[in-house]
């Protein structure tokens, strides 16, 4: 009975060892295949390929650290709604920028995004949209800066626009050595003067370009509202150990593309001092400086001015640079007054 019992619960395991050995298998589900990113060396360095697609993407930006100095300096806070008398006042900024590239029939399709955001304190900060525009065949619309956004390469001339990043459209034809172009700007936070209010309208136009060791820009622009009318001229040429640079701008009336005086003329000297080393001093003279009677019939005052100063800039490894700058403004009328900087930043 007992032998039995044995086969008979032998062959009922053996049964269910089949009828398991039988049935589907469990198998473990293989990953997906993962597209690694690649490189997109068509539009120079750091862009990849963004997995699934044929636009190649680079991120770059910076943080910077600084500390102004001047009078009422915390007044220059980011948010604009601290008052003080402290002379001087550290900020911080972080920056970052996305720009896409993809071919099409029409050339490179470009599109570029910059995210700012700036600091004085934990809670006096801003985030704000640098940039944002698209860029086909030499035709650009969206927010962007102005060609009288540039300047010398030191920290002591005023030649610029008070505001220079506006919404715009612009073509600009370029060459090798040589560019020129259009641009319809929306006027909408420049100075207004003579009663008048936002929604100014502007059309800028710039030239520039390099002949040898020579570099050129001529920049024009004329405010419709304010029927104000401004040119710049600024040239750069390699002598000795640097470069020399000079900038003559004249304005008919105050106006959004330039309003700090009538005219000007400034001119620096950068000295290479070492391959890490530039030492750029700088000066600027203002004929008809500052502006007078805003509100009803804005002109320029009968006063002059002239502004002296000095920035160091020092490369401490890659991507990493210091910089300082102090500057004297004195003139007719005026009270003088010292400003300057002391800046550290770190690129990627």
């Amino acid at each position: 009975m007992n032998m039995k019992m044995i086969l008979m619960s032998s062959a009922a395991a053996l049964a269910a060892i089949s009828s398991a050995q039988a049935a589907d298998a469990i198998v473990a589900a293989e990953p997906e295949p993962v597209e690694y990113v690649r490189v997109c060396d068509a539009y120079g360095s750091g862009y990849f390929y963004i997995p699934g697609t044929e636009t190649c993407l680079k991120i770059s930006g910076y943080i910077r650290f600084q500390v102004n100095a001047g009078p009422d300096a915390v007044n220059g806070s980011v948010s604009g709604n601290r008052g003080g008398t402290s002379d001087w006042d550290a900020v911080t900024r972080g920056q970052v920028q996305f720009t896409a590239k993809s071919d099409t029939e029409y050339g490179p399709l470009t599109g570029v995004i910059v995210l700012q955001h700036n600091a004085d304190n934990a809670r006096d900060q801003n985030a704000i949209l640098d940039s944002a525009y698209i860029d086909i065949a030499g035709f650009r619309a969206g927010l962007f800066y102005s060609w009288w956004d540039d300047g010398l390469s030191g920290e002591t001339d005023d030649i610029g626009s008070k505001v220079t990043l506006h919404n715009s459209i612009r073509y600009q034809y370029e060459a090798t050595d040589f560019y020129a172009g259009i641009s319809v700007d929306e006027l909408e936070d420049s100075p207004f003067y003579n009663g008048e209010v936002p929604n100014n309208v502007g059309v800028a136009i710039g030239i520039g370009g390099k002949a040898g060791i020579f570099s050129y820009q001529v920049t024009a622009g004329y405010d419709t509202d304010n029927e104000a009318g401004a040119v710049r001229a600024m040239g750069t040429v390699a002598v000795g150990p640097g470069t020399l640079g000079l900038a003559a701008v004249w304005a008919s009336d105050p106006g959004a593309y330039y309003s700090a005086s009538e005219w000007a003329i400034a001119a620096e000297y950068a000295i290479k001092a070492t391959d890490k080393l530039k030492i750029t001093p700088a000066a600027q003279y203002y004929g008809s400086y500052g502006v007078v009677n805003a509100a009803t019939d804005a002109d320029f005052s009968d006063n002059d001015a002239w502004k002296v100063g000095l920035t160091v800039d020092y490369q401490i490894v890659d991507n990493f640079y210091a910089k300082a700058t102090v500057n004297y403004l004195d003139g007719d009328n005026i009270d003088d007054v010292t400003t300057g900087f002391f800046r550290l930043q770190r690129a990627f």
